[in-house]
């Protein structure tokens, strides 16, 4: 049901884009901020856009790929950074905290068994996914069950008020599943898609394409999204996708963060293209697919500082913008209002 997402109305469109031209600065001259700002009023259907109830939702699942030795680390990692997370140490709580936002932190398949915890949300689907090297990473049901979890967790924010929410993830192996969902979907070749992860060095890296190509082998060329989403994905990316379909259907703004979480949006805008306008890429990572899988989104990323970390850190760091965008739309005089004078006709 929520796969169906209609494109914007675009009926706002050229009032939205007359006033910030005639904010008193010359036309485009604040660059991606306009067409954030643009965005922003677009999504939100008003001339007057508000952000309220900032969360940032950090999604956690192990792989069965990462038996192969795909990664630098232990699968444990992943339930040891999520306990990081609810002690809020990691890189993603002292920014979020830096810039006033919630962390939420999901377990949605990691291969450990977590106390309850007030910044914890508890939808595991299963304890990891399988080895997608020898056969499905998750069953149809599974992988349906995913997609729904991460849908009702947004619709629970935006009863809350929330209407912007940022995107991050945390699973050791998961650099190879969006490797994978990025070759099948969009037809990008393993080695341009193939980056070093957590840092695996030249052998590791020989080794981690070597894996990846044998475990695309296993399926035609190109999947239809939701099956290479079921073949190749993991839990924590497929109720991402999940959860920016119903994000895009309840018109709030989903802030991308980097390789792991654009797959998720790749997967999203696949089954319901719609999806795609309310989505803001915060940034282009180091990681070396990324930049290929914003070619394939169509997506001008905000900021381009070397992160390849995930856990939303981008995100985070990309919704100081957003906010700026949207103030200069509410708040910046326009030439009339201000009384200065415009450049002659």
């Amino acid at each position: 049901m929520f796969f169906d997402v209609p494109p914007l109305p675009r009926a706002l469109e050229a009032e939205l884009q007359h006033r910030i031209d005639r904010k008193t600065k010359p036309v485009g001259a604040l660059g991606l901020l306009e067409a954030l700002a643009l965005q922003a009023g677009l999504v939100q259907g008003t001339l007057t856009p508000q952000l309220c109830l900032p969360q940032v939702l950090v999604f956690a699942g192990d792989h069965g790929l990462a038996e192969e030795g795909v990664s630098a680390y232990p699968q444990e990692v992943t339930w040891q950074m999520v306990m990081n997370f609810l002690a809020e140490g990691a890189a993603v709580n002292v920014l979020a905290r830096a810039n006033g936002l919630a962390v939420r932190v999901i377990d949605a398949g990691v291969k450990h068994d977590f106390a309850p915890h007030p910044m914890l949300v508890q939808a595991k689907v299963a304890p990891g996914t399988r080895n997608a090297l020898r056969g499905p990473a998750m069953s149809a049901a599974q992988c349906e069950q995913a997609l729904a979890r991460g849908a009702a967790l947004v619709a629970e924010a935006v009863a809350q008020g929330s209407n912007v929410l940022a995107f991050g993830e945390m699973g050791i192996a998961n650099t190879s599943a969006a490797t994978l969902l990025l070759h099948k979907l969009a037809g990008v070749p393993l080695d341009v898609g193939t980056g070093r992860g957590t840092g695996v060095d030249d052998a590791g890296l020989a080794h981690k394409r070597d894996v990846l190509t044998r475990a695309a082998a296993r399926t035609a060329s190109q999947l239809p999204p939701f099956e290479a989403l079921q073949q190749y994905g993991g839990f924590e990316i497929a109720m991402m996708t999940g959860a920016m379909l119903a994000a895009a259907q309840a018109r709030v703004l989903i802030l991308v963060d980097g390789f792991i979480t654009s797959s998720a949006a790749l997967v999203a805008r696949c089954l319901a293209p719609g999806a795609r306008d309310c989505m803001v890429f915060a940034h282009c990572s180091a990681e070396s697919g990324h930049r290929a899988l914003l070619q394939a989104l169509q997506a001008t990323p905000l900021l381009d500082l070397g992160l390849r970390l995930g856990e939303g850190t981008g995100a985070v760091l990309a919704w100081p913008l957003l906010k700026s965008a949207v103030a200069m739309l509410n708040e910046m005089a326009s030439f009339e209002s201000a009384g200065v004078a415009d450049k002659p006709a």
